[in-house]
């Protein structure tokens, strides 16, 4: 069996608040039982569901900002927890992360040097301030970046799509092995968003691999090699994204792509939807009980579906790939 670099074995994520008035505690699951591996050969995973499905907890888990409630994140095949408790300097070496909003990643009371240099100094990749100037221009370069038009200005001073691919630059200087990236586009321009990604992509020849999490399936089509879908926080399919996207199995995901809307003014844009369709918080709702998640809104119902949780089935496409598949359809 291949090494592999991250491996997250049965996740579960329950958070408890307290309620307001008489409601007491309240428990909300945002992870059931999530399971999946990269491998060490540097590639592009891709997160993707809609908002509130648990993709952030999951990449908040992965870097060590929370702690999972059951289940084992493995980095190298040694627990993250144990990573960051003994060597906490070299996780950060090696698995690296840019979040969603481009403004509060920095300081506004720093020059945005800080973020580039902060990376030479702590990490130890230059002997010489020349040789960290050189690092760190050429860096910029790479990402598409005029050096002299970024290098002393503050945040504010910059772009939304300037900030992101200088975190960009930060990872070209650092080489991690892993990279985490929540939703680094949705707040750009679209203009900007194939650049960006495109750069992001090129990181494989460099020997990184990426967990990209995203609620937009073309951005997830576009840039990765496999995709997994969540759904309020349960694994429902997981293959490599070509298949996913152009043959979906699970009726979730049959549904996702059917609202990608149709760039021909020509063609009407699928159907309307139907004003008793069950949406997310009865979803939500009908998570506490057990059963399929999907089972009030999929037109495949069966009565097990109501009753019990399905567990992934191993299935083949109608290109003979290998799909994992949370559906009794396919058992």
């Amino acid at each position: 069996m291949d090494n592999q670099l991250l491996e997250l074995k049965n996740i579960t994520k329950t958070f408890t608040r307290s309620g307001l008035g008489m409601g007491g505690r309240k428990t909300v699951q945002a992870l059931d039982n999530v399971t999946l591996t990269l491998p060490d050969k540097p590639q592009v995973f891709a997160l993707v569901g809609e908002s509130g499905s648990g993709k952030t907890t999951l990449c908040r888990i992965v870097i060590g900002l929370e702690q999972a409630t059951a289940g084992s994140v493995l980095y190298k095949g040694k627990e993250v927890r144990e990573w960051i408790r003994k060597d906490v300097h070299e996780y950060r070496k090696e698995v690296q992360v840019i979040f969603q909003d481009p403004y509060a990643t920095y300081n506004p009371f720093y020059r945005v040097d800080r973020v580039l240099w902060s990376v030479v100094r702590n990490f130890h990749l230059a002997k010489t301030r020349a040789e960290g100037e050189e690092k760190i221009v050429a860096a910029l370069e790479a990402m598409g970046l005029r050096p002299a038009e970024i290098l002393g200005r503050y945040p504010h001073q910059l772009s939304g799509g300037e900030r992101q691919r200088i975190m960009l630059a930060r990872v070209y200087l650092l080489r991690p092995k892993l990279l985490v990236a929540d939703e680094p586009v949705s707040m750009l321009d679209a203009s900007l968003r194939a650049m960006f990604l495109e750069q992001l992509r090129s990181f494989r020849d460099l020997g990184v691999s990426c967990l990209y999490i995203t609620h937009d399936l073309n951005v997830g089509y576009f840039i990765a090699d496999q995709i997994l879908i969540l759904c309020l926080g349960r694994m429902v399919e997981w293959g490599e994204s070509e298949h996913i996207v152009k043959d979906p199995l699970h009726p979730y995901t049959q549904e996702l792509i059917s609202s990608i809307p149709n760039p021909d003014p020509e063609k009407r844009w699928t159907e309307r939807l139907e004003a008793e369709k069950i949406g997310l918080n009865e979803l939500r709702q009908a998570k506490t009980e057990a059963g399929c998640i999907y089972a009030q809104r999929c037109r495949h119902v069966m009565e097990k579906c109501r009753h019990n949780n399905p567990p992934l089935h191993r299935v083949k496409g109608r290109e003979g790939d290998a799909r994992e598949v949370a559906c009794f359809l396919y058992e």
